[in-house]
């Protein structure tokens, strides 16, 4: 055998580099491809685990203080892969941290003192106007995360919002409110029913509202503040009760990214207060404009806001899907109130 090799290189030296070249390339790319199956491997590995493995969101406190049964995310949303707890001993192994906003700005409730898990996330929660959610500076590159009705949230969760059909908290009521002096001045043209603090006693429940609202046309969904994106349940209660909504809040442009422009009648359309009231009478008058701001409602079913369990296993949601990604909210204040 060594013979052979020795008669080759002396009878046939180029062959036998050519022999050589390709052993050693043969080698070469062979260790390339292992590489690439082994980096592959581990990238799929990763991957299996993401996907596999239970992600856990620790509730840090219950918003407002009340206490509430937490969510099966699967059998509630068929959002797989969620355990959501309450319980501060999972504070290492949680994957993410829900911090209520409006009970932690005071300093009744405190932060998480333990330091934070490298890949852990704090995700910041509010679902309230910035006019009501003060010391918004202190939390500056604190959270991860921002979880709220904005669009442009981390975690965006609105008060409600339409599904296409295939074929076919607590009020804020003051006299210095744009609503109240709205509501003050329209009254004057047209019957106004006011129920809650600031009226009438109403029952207890959301069904209760909902049935109230059925004997309606209208519904004045005015807003305690005007703010991008703050659309509240007060308007997707007159969607689900069939009343068409006059809405004061965001401009006209903010609420047609959820609302057919003909869904709502915006106060802002109007010069006066007393046009808006002749055209309420209008509508009230004619077949055919009532017609043209309800027929929309066959395209379209309502989904309303389930708080707070829907809003903690689409934050589990999130938090899964972006698992190895790290970010920081660096200026919250500037971001929630811009």
């Amino acid at each position: 055998y060594v013979c052979f090799w020795c008669h080759l290189v002396y009878s046939s030296p180029i062959l036998c580099v050519l022999l050589l070249f390709c052993a050693f390339l043969f080698l070469f790319v062979s260790s390339i491809i292992l590489c690439i199956f082994q980096s592959f491997s581990a990238v799929v590995l990763k991957l299996f685990w993401i996907k596999l493995s239970p992600t856990t969101i620790l509730i840090w406190v219950h918003p407002f203080g009340v206490v509430a049964p937490l969510p099966d995310c699967w059998k509630q949303f068929q959002i797989h892969g969620c355990t959501i707890t309450d319980d501060k001993h999972a504070y290492r192994q949680a994957d993410a941290v829900i911090i209520h906003h409006r009970d932690i700005c005071s300093g009744r409730v405190r932060m998480p003192t333990e330091p934070r898990p490298r890949s852990q996330k704090w995700i910041w929660m509010n679902h309230e106007s910035p006019t009501h959610s003060p010391r918004l500076q202190k939390f500056d590159r604190v959270f991860n995360l921002t979880l709220s009705y904005r669009m442009d949230s981390d975690i965006y969760v609105p008060y409600g919002y339409l599904i296409p059909v295939v074929n076919g908290s607590g009020s804020h009521w003051s006299a210095s409110h744009a609503r109240v002096s709205f509501y003050n001045e329209l009254k004057r043209y047209v019957n106004i029913d006011v129920y809650g603090r600031a009226g009438k006693p109403l029952k207890k429940g959301s069904k209760a509202v909902l049935e109230l609202l059925r004997d309606y046309m209208f519904y004045l969904a005015m807003e305690n503040s005007q703010h991008t994106d703050y659309i509240t349940e007060k308007l997707w209660n007159a969607v689900r009760a069939g009343a068409i909504p006059v809405v004061l809040g965001p401009s006209r442009q903010n609420y047609e990214r959820l609302l057919p422009p003909e869904a709502f009648i915006h106060v802002d359309d109007f010069p006066t207060v007393e046009e808006l009231a002749q055209y309420l009478n209008k509508v009230m008058q004619n077949p055919d404009l009532m017609k043209h701001h309800l027929s929309w409602r066959q395209n379209y079913s309502v989904h309303q806001l389930s708080f707070w369990n829907e809003i903690y296993c689409k934050a589990c949601e999130v938090v899964r899907r972006t698992r190895g990604q790290t970010s920081e909210v660096p200026h919250l204040k500037d971001w929630f109130c811009s």
